[in-house]
């Protein structure tokens, strides 16, 4: 319901609402402290470049294309719609690197860590994702947001080999 509410207004609304949104958010988080579960991938292309993408909300940094996990949704699946979503990429597979317990607003976090090679162009949706970019990998742009950082590690050390 919520998704077609979202869809339903335009988008410079959805961009201006979304700031607010986020920091909500962030303090229902913190307040409750209750385990969350998210996604993230790191999508390279062809020449092994690595997508980041900068959201229209939150710290102005570049950061990985993910998302929160909704309740009972398979992981990769969960990857899988956040490219669509965000990007407008759909992948045919996605490769788990593993997980992360981290910290999120305050909250127990599960990164559910994935990758993925695909040879499209992203188109953001413009709502959530403002600006998303191939980089090489040895040459990958600041800001970089803390948590793209670590992730950006482990896959270094687990996924570009595969």
């Amino acid at each position: 319901m919520l998704h077609l509410i979202e869809r339903l207004l335009p988008a410079p609304m959805h961009r201006a609402i979304l700031p607010v949104a986020h920091k909500l958010r962030h303090r229902w988080r913190k307040w409750r402290g209750v385990p969350i579960a998210g996604v993230s991938v790191v999508l390279t292309n062809l020449n092994g470049d690595v997508l980041l993408l900068r959201h229209s909300y939150g710290p102005a940094v570049w950061a990985l294309p993910g998302g929160g996990l909704k309740p009972g949704e398979d992981p990769a699946d969960c990857a899988r719609r956040e490219v669509v979503e965000e990007l407008g990429i759909t992948l045919d597979s996605v490769t788990s690197l593993g997980t992360l317990e981290e910290e999120l607003s305050g909250s127990p976090h599960t990164a559910h860590l994935f990758t993925a090679i695909c040879n499209a162009q992203p188109e953001p949706d413009n709502r959530e994702v403002n600006e998303a970019r191939f980089f090489p990998s040895h040459s990958l742009p600041e800001p970089l947001g803390e948590t793209t950082r670590r992730r950006i590690k482990v896959w270094r050390a687990r996924g570009p080999s595969l």
